[in-house]
C-alpha cells in the first residue's frame, strides 16, 4: 500500500481512490531507464534459457552420460549456493550499472568459448561455472536498481512485470532451444547466448544513467563482514524476516511439478512418447499459470488490494496442490498446477515489492543475495526429500501430502501476515548490529514526469536518520 496516500474507502470515492492508486504496466514501461532494463533483461533472459536447452543436448551428444547433460544444468544454480551472498555483497561496492555492464561483458566471453567446436566436456562444465559467476551479482544489481528508477508506487508492478516475463521467456527459451539443438546446431544457440549477453550491456550503456555505489569506499568493511550483514538484516528484522519466512515456505512446494514431472508422467503413460509429453504438459504448467496470474493482478487490481490478496493467495497454492493426489490424469495435475501458478504470480511479485520498498539503500543487492540462495537451498531440499519419499510411495501422493504439510504452514504463516505499510515503515529499520549506508539524496520528479528520474529514492530511510558514506533470472 502506499503510503502517499490512505487507503480506499467504500463508496464511490473510494473507488476513485482505488482506480487511482491502480498502477498498470503502461506506467511502468512509460518510464525510459526501466524500459531500457527490461528490455534487456528479456534479451538475456531468451539467450539464457536458449543456452541452457543448447548446452544440455551438446554435452549429451559429446558423452552419452545422462549426468552429465544433467550437471551441465544444475551448474548455473552452484553460485548462488556456495557464495551467492558474497558476490552480491561485492555488487553493492560499485555502482549498479557498471555491474551490469561488466558482467555481460564478461560472461560473454566464456559462453561463446563454449560454442566453439571441439570443445571437450570438462572444459565446459568449468566454463559454464565461470559464466554461472556472474549471475548473483547482475541479479542483485538489477534487482536494487528497479527501486531507484521507479517511483515506489511502480515499484510492485514493475516486478510482477519481470516476473511474470520471465515465466513466458522460460518456456519460449527452453522450446526454442531444444528444437534449435535438435533441428539445427546445439553451438547456435550458444552462439546466440552471448551475442544476447553484447546487446544487453550496449543496451544498459545507452539508457541507464550512471549513479554512486551504494557503499562508498570509506564505508567498505571486509566483505565477509558486510555478506553477514546481509543476513542480520534479512533475519533480524521481524517484518522482513516474515517474508522471507512465506517466500522460503512457498518454495518448498510450488517446486514439485518441476522436479518430479518425469516420475509423475509415468504414473499416467507407459508409452515413452506420451509420457515425454505429459511430462513437458506438467512442467509447463506451473510457469503459464504464473504468467497468467502476475499480467491479470497487475492489470486489474490495485496496489491496496494486491497487499491484501497475499493471504487468500497463500493458501490457495498449496490447495491446489495438494488436490493432484486425486488426479486422474495428467492434464488434470496441469491445470490444478496451473491454478497454484496462477497463485504464485499473485503472490511473488507482491511479496517482492514490499520487501525490496522495506530495504533501505545499500542493503538490497545484499538481502537479494541472501533471499536467492534460500530460494536454491529450499528448492534442493524439497525435489531431494521428495525424490527419496518417492522411492518408498507413488508420486501423487508424495506431492499431496508434501502440498497438505504446505497448507498447514502457508495458512498459520498468512494468519501472522503484518499489514504491508507497518511492514515497510518497520523493514527500514535495521538491526543494532547493521552499519548504516547512505542514502542518496532525493530526486523527486515533478508531478507527470515519466523519464525515469529516481523519485524513489525519498522512500527509503526517514528523514533526519544519521547515515554516513554509503531483486528472480540474470
Amino acid at each position: 500500500m502506499s503510503e502517499d496516500r490512505p487507503a480506499a474507502q467504500p463508496g464511490p470515492s473510494g473507488s476513485a481512490a482505488e482506480r487511482a492508486d491502480r498502477v498498470g504496466y503502461r506506467d511502468v514501461l512509460a518510464v525510459r531507464e526501466f524500459r531500457a532494463l527490461y528490455v534487456s533483461l528479456i534479451i538475456n533472459w531468451l539467450g539464457d534459457y536458449l543456452a541452457r536447452a543448447a548446452i544440455i543436448v551438446l554435452v549429451y551428444e559429446q558423452s552419452r552420460s545422462v549426468m552429465l547433460s544433467a550437471a551441465s544444468f544444475a551448474i548455473s544454480y552452484l553460485p548462488w549456493i556456495v557464495g551467492g551472498p558474497v558476490l552480491a555483497a561485492l555488487a553493492e561496492r560499485y555502482p549498479y550499472r557498471r555491474v551490469l555492464i561488466l558482467s555481460d561483458l564478461t560472461r560473454a566471453v566464456p559462453i561463446a568459448l563454449i560454442a566453439l567446436p571441439g570443445m571437450p566436456v570438462p572444459a565446459m562444465l568449468v566454463l559454464l561455472f565461470v559464466t554461472a559467476l556472474g549471475a548473483p551479482p547482475t541479479q542483485s544489481a538489477r534487482s536494487a536498481l528497479i527501486p531507484l528508477i521507479l517511483d515506489r508506487r511502480l515499484v510492485v508492478t514493475g516486478l510482477a512485470l519481470n516476473s511474470s516475463t520471465s515465466q513466458a521467456a522460460q518456456v519460449f527459451g527452453y522450446l526454442a532451444g531444444g528444437l534449435l539443438a535438435a533441428g539445427f546446431n546445439a553451438r547456435l544457440g550458444l552462439a546466440l547466448d552471448a551475442v544476447s549477453f553484447l546487446a544487453s550491456a550496449a543496451m544498459i550503456a545507452a539508457w541507464v544513467k550512471p549513479r554512486p555505489a551504494a557503499n562508498a569506499p570509506a564505508q567498505r568493511r571486509h566483505l565477509m563482514h558486510e555478506t553477514a550483514e546481509g543476513y542480520r538484516l534479512v533475519f533480524g528484522t521481524p517484518q522482513l524476516r516474515s517474508i522471507a519466512v512465506m517466500v522460503f515456505a512457498l518454495t518448498t512446494f510450488t517446486i514439485l511439478p518441476e522436479g518430479l514431472a518425469a516420475g509423475w508422467a509415468a504414473v499416467f503413460e507407459d508409452n515413452p512418447g506420451s509420457r515425454g509429453f505429459d511430462q513437458g504438459l506438467i512442467m509447463a504448467a506451473g510457469p503459464v499459470g504464473y504468467v497468467v496470474g502476475g499480467l491479470a493482478v497487475g492489470r486489474i487490481a490495485s496496489q491496496s488490494r494486491k497487499h491484501q490478496l497475499v493471504r487468500p493467495f497463500a493458501a490457495v497454492a498449496p490447495l491446489a496442490l495438494a488436490l493432484t493426489m486425486f488426479a486422474p490424469n495428467a492434464i488434470m495435475v496441469a491445470v490444478l498446477v496451473s491454478v497454484s501458478g496462477v497463485a504464485q504470480g499473485v503472490l511473488v511479485p507482491t511479496l517482492n515489492g514490499i520487501f525490496v520498498l522495506a530495504l533501505p539503500h545499500g542493503y538490497r543487492a545484499r538481502a537479494f543475495g541472501v533471499m536467492q540462495s534460500g530460494l536454491q537451498l529450499t528448492q534442493g531440499f524439497a525435489v531431494m526429500s521428495t525424490g527419496v519419499l518417492a522411492q518408498r510411495s507413488s508420486v501423487p501422493m508424495v506431492v499431496g501430502l508434501w502440498s497438505v504439510a504446505g497448507l498447514v504452514l502457508m495458512v498459520a504463516l498468512a494468519t501472522r501476515w503484518p499489514r504491508p505499510d507497518g511492514a515497510i515503515r518497520a523493514g527500514r529499520h535495521r538491526p543494532e548490529n547493521v552499519t548504516p549506508a547512505l542514502e542518496p539524496p532525493a530526486q523527486r520528479a515533478p508531478t507527470g514526469d515519466r523519464s525515469g528520474t529516481a523519485s524513489s529514492e525519498r522512500t527509503h530511510l526517514p528523514p533526519g536518520r544519521r547515515t554516513t558514506a554509503g531483486r528472480l533470472d540474470r
